[in-house]
């Protein structure tokens, strides 16, 4: 077996530091290999403890010889790995500037989502003339090694230590790194109660080192290497409603990973477990509030005389609304007995009197199933008054626009 197999062979089975002393010998034969310096660059970072700075260094070794090789394919890894030890160096602004190029060159690679998480937690609340959130860094670094240099490189006294697995190390990696399944046989499965939402992620021996897990309010996201040396990403964004992240937890297990999130509101119940279209952030305070103001406006008096025009779709032309309201809200009329007055009080006349629109929007209001008051609260608020749907699965899909009557234009106020 030559030195990169065995490096790779020791990669394969989490034996970090033997990776990093076969691939530095395999450097010093085959010197502008560029596979050899991502895979060095790999084990640097995912040895304990982590020499980002040397990832580094071999990172940007590679992406210089892969781009002027031209290497589409190896500029990529060259550059994923260029980002990520520059995370590990806390240089936030100038990995996610490479993780921004990585993204340019291949939108989907997988691990770019929860790096993106990582990155947004990190430099959330820092100023721009903080060091860390910096950019400083060019897209292909002026990194000029000769070959015969790169050839005679030898381990650093400090790389050669960690180069030699005692037995103890070698024992600790076999123990964290497990039994790791394929990833295609990787699943999950989730239940509920009423105040938390249970995931598990059906995969053995998930090392509790290495293992990066990320919980947030709308979502949570899991990395972990695999046994073929790459990582294994999964993450749930956007969640289906909010939890309270601080009071969720995740457990690793010898079969398993379990999250336990706690749901914010509880009693809340989930009918999926992602969302499959932006849910609006609205508080309950302030859900009460635009539902008692749409709800007035709604049922609030129509003072033209003439019927106002809706938006409609229908082939033969807007319905006459008001004449709808006069059909659906007329009522019999009792035969008075001679020398009664008034009007004749009733217990279900709730609606009745005033103008027959408002009565006929109230009488439609109050009989109609949480979706389509939903939906009528929405298109109303939405469209500033010029639009009223009762149809949640189409108002629900994003927001409803202003539609002014024929012959008007809408202006911002």
């Amino acid at each position: 077996m030559d030195r990169a197999a065995k490096g790779a062979a020791a990669l394969n089975s989490k034996e970090f530091s033997a990776a990093v002393s076969h691939y530095t010998d395999a450097i010093a034969v085959h010197s502008e290999a560029v596979d050899y310096y991502i895979k060095r660059s790999t084990a640097y970072t995912r040895i304990s403890p982590p020499d980002h700075q040397a990832a580094l260094s071999d990172a940007e070794i590679a992406l210089s010889l892969a781009s002027k090789r031209g290497k589409r394919e190896l500029i990529i890894q060259a550059q994923l790995r260029r980002a990520i030890a520059l995370f590990g160096n806390e240089r936030y602004g100038d990995s996610r500037q490479c993780f921004e190029w990585v993204k340019k060159m291949d939108d989907k690679e997988k691990s770019l989502k929860i790096w993106e998480m990582k990155l947004e937690a990190k430099l959330k609340g820092m100023g721009e003339d903080d060091e860390k959130a910096a950019v400083t860094v060019k897209q292909y670094p002026d990194v000029e090694v000769p070959i015969a240099q790169i050839a005679e490189k030898k381990v650093s006294s400090t790389a050669a230590e960690k180069a030699k697995p005692t037995p103890s190390t070698a024992e600790q990696s076999t123990a964290s790194a497990g039994v790791q399944m394929p990833a295609s046989k990787i699943r999950h499965e989730w239940y509920q109660t009423q105040d938390t939402v249970v995931v598990s992620l059906f995969a053995k021996g998930v090392p509790k080192d290495t293992a990066t897990i990320e919980i947030q309010e709308r979502s949570l996201a899991i990395s972990f290497p695999l046994a073929t040396g790459s990582d294994y990403d999964f993450s749930l964004d956007p969640l289906f409603g909010k939890i309270d992240a601080p009071g969720s937890t995740a457990k690793v297990m010898s079969t398993k990973v379990e999250f336990t999130l706690k749901k914010k509101p509880a009693g809340e119940m989930w009918p999926h477990l992602e969302s499959h279209m932006p849910v609006p952030d609205i508080t309950k305070e302030e859900k009460g509030s635009a539902s008692e103001e749409v709800k007035r406006a709604v049922l609030a008096e129509q003072s033209t005389n003439s019927g106002p025009s809706y938006p409609t779709s229908s082939k033969s032309g807007p319905k006459d609304w008001d004449k709808v309201a006069n059909e659906l809200t007329k009522k019999p009329k009792k035969d008075k007995k001679e020398g009664e007055t008034g009007s004749d009080d009733g217990a279900d006349d709730d609606f009745e009197g005033g103008d027959p629109v408002n009565g006929f929007f109230q009488s439609l209001y109050s009989r109609a199933d949480p979706d389509t008051r939903r939906a009528m609260m929405k298109s109303y608020q939405e469209s500033n008054g010029t639009a009223l749907s009762t149809n949640w699965s189409e108002v629900g899909k994003g927001k409803v626009e202003t539609q002014p009557p024929d012959g008007m234009e809408a202006k911002p106020w």
